[in-house]
Formats: C-alpha cells, structure tokens, sequence
C-alpha cells in the first residue's frame, strides 16, 4: 500500500450513479472548494419513480456543463488537479457509464490518475468531510437501495456485518408513499407527514435471528398497505399521517437497536448515519437520542451529503489516493459492484 505524505491533493470528483449529475473539487479528502448537483426529480416525478433510460440521457447532457461549473466555482483548472475520482458501482449501469466515460475521457486528455470509488464507501466516507476517523468505527447506510451495518476497522478497510434481505429501508418509504398517495420522493414525504401523526397503529418489525445485524421491511411494507386495503374493504377511514408516523416508529426501532447492539458488541469508536435516509428527521433525532450518554462518537453528516452528490466521491476518493489505489482505462461501470 503506498501513502502520500501530502494530503491537500485536488481531487475533480464526479458521481452519476442514480439520477443526480454531480461533480465536485475536493482538497485532501475533507475541504469541499465546490458541490454542484444536478436534479431530475422533475423529470421522473410524474413516473413516480427513476426511469434509467431517462436518467442516463440526462447525465450525458449534463456532466460536461456539470463539470465545468464545479471547477469554476472552485476556481481551479485540470492543470491544478491531482486526480480524478468517480464513482465506479453499483448503481444503474446507463447512468455509471456516463460519470466513468467521463472521468476516463478528462483523466487521459490531461494525464491524470484515475480513482475508482465505490458509492457506498462515498456516502460513509462523507463523514470525513465533518471530523476525523475513531476506529474501529460502525456505519449504518440507509438509502434506497441499500440498508448495511458497516464495520470499518482502519482507513477504507470496510467489513458488511448486516444488510437487507429484501426490501431496503428506503425501499420500503416509497412505497409506502404511493400506497399513501404521496409524491415523488416520498421518503422525505413520509418522514414530513409522519411529524404530524400518532403512531397508534400496530405494525411488524422484523428482529429475524437474535445474533443477526441483518434486516428486512418487506413485511412492515405489506403490513402497511394490507392494513390500508382492508380498511378500505370495511369503509373505514385512517388518517394517513398515523400510518406514516406508524410506519417510521417500526423501521426506526429496528435501525437504531441493531446500530447500539453492533456497536457495544464490536467496540466501536465512532458510529456514523450514512445514506440519503439519514436526511430523514426522525431517524436524526432517534439516533442522537440513542448515543447521547455513550462514550462513542456519532457522526451524522448535514442534509447535503446524505443524498447523493460528489463531494463525498471526493472524500472516498482520498482513501483512494492515499492507498494509490489507481484505475486502468479499462475501468468500466459496474452496477452490482461489492463494498469491500
């Protein structure tokens, strides 16, 4: 492993995993100099869901004017760069191939190395961008598409110690969502109604094995829309905001009990809210509340670097630096790529 006594490198970072174009100037993994992202929420809303072809043909008219903007406000050129870092998997295959194109098209027209980042290892690593590391440390990654227990023994030496088993946390919300009649997003629509609600409504929460980290919604998810369906059978009227609120009580309870567990059991230094579900209010408070009277360290990066954007690729990109963990041309995306 080679490490880089100097570490105020520039890195042009670039994520377009999903449906966000993003690009971002990153000095030594933790000084973010710009954060430009690109939305199409608009543009899938009335789809109520991320259409992959559309979200590729965005990037491809996006990245470049995405990338210019981000170097400009940071005011740099590629001549002042030491590398550039994109975000290699998983996520939709289209959309990677956009952001990687890109960074590998940039990387050899001005001769610079090339860093490979995985998107999960982005959103733990967006941390960095708050405070330093205290290993070993626990990240709890809540998205869309994935709900993993991270154990993270030293600099970017990740170890899945749970996951879902169908249905991510994420997952679930949206279509909760819909089952409510709400619009796209809906998790942030769900933790917004759930604010208003009583949680009176009786709902299953999956602790599976009793030494297992893993997780599973699907049933909560079926629960919430089974009891709507029958309600409906009968004529009987429940107030969307006590099923919101309901709904959230039972994923939370089993986010942050597993996370307290896994971390009195492993010793962890420092436990660290990742994932564009860590934007989510309720799961904020729960966690903070949870962690107030221990001696280890919580984490939980602001609104901007929970969902998806580049400036975390930029902090991951510097575990990638310092390990002169470079990539070939033939660097390519890769949709289901493992966390490791």
């Amino acid at each position: 492993m080679t490490i880089n006594s100097n570490e105020n490198e520039l890195l042009l970072a670039i994520e377009t995993s999903c449906d966000e174009t993003a690009a971002a100037v990153v000095q030594g993994g933790r000084k973010v100099l710009s954060n430009v992202v690109a939305s199409q929420i608009q543009s899938h809303k009335r789809f109520g869901g991320v259409v992959p072809e559309i979200a590729s043909r965005h990037h491809t008219e996006n990245i470049t004017l995405i990338m210019e903007q981000a170097m400009a406000e940071a005011e740099v050129t590629f001549s002042d760069l030491d590398g550039l870092a994109v975000t290699e998997g998983p996520g939709l295959v289209g959309a990677l191939l956009i952001g990687v194109n890109a960074a590998k098209a940039a990387a050899f027209a001005h001769q610079l190395p090339l860093y490979p980042v995985h998107h999960i290892a982005g959103h733990i690593q967006a941390a960095r961008l708050e405070r330093e590391w205290k290993y070993p440390a626990l990240a709890l990654v809540v998205s869309g598409g994935h709900t993993e227990l991270v154990l993270l023994h030293g600099e970017g030496e990740y170890e899945v110690i749970g996951r879902t088993r169908d249905d991510a946390a994420g997952e679930a919300y949206d279509k909760v969502a819909r089952t409510l009649g709400l619009p796209y997003p809906g998790g942030p629509q769900v933790d917004k109604l759930a604010e208003e609600g009583t949680e009176d409504i009786a709902l299953p929460i999956a602790w599976l094995e009793e030494d297992s980290y893993d997780f599973s919604f699907s049933g909560l998810k079926s629960a919430v829309m089974n009891t709507l369906h029958n309600a409906k059978q009968r004529g009987e009227h429940i107030e969307p905001a006590n099923v919101a609120a309901s709904f959230q009580a039972s994923v939370i309870e089993v986010l942050v009990e597993k996370t307290k567990r896994a971390a009195e059991n492993y010793q962890v230094r420092q436990v660290v809210l990742a994932g564009g579900v860590a934007a989510n209010q309720g799961l904020r408070r729960a966690m903070e509340k949870a962690f107030t009277a221990s001696d280890v360290e919580l984490t939980i990066p602001p609104f901007t670097y929970c969902t998806d954007n580049a400036a975390m690729i930029g902090a991951a990109g510097h575990v990638q630096w310092l390990k002169g963990n470079t990539a070939g041309w033939e660097l390519n995306g890769v949709p289901g790529l493992a966390l490791y």
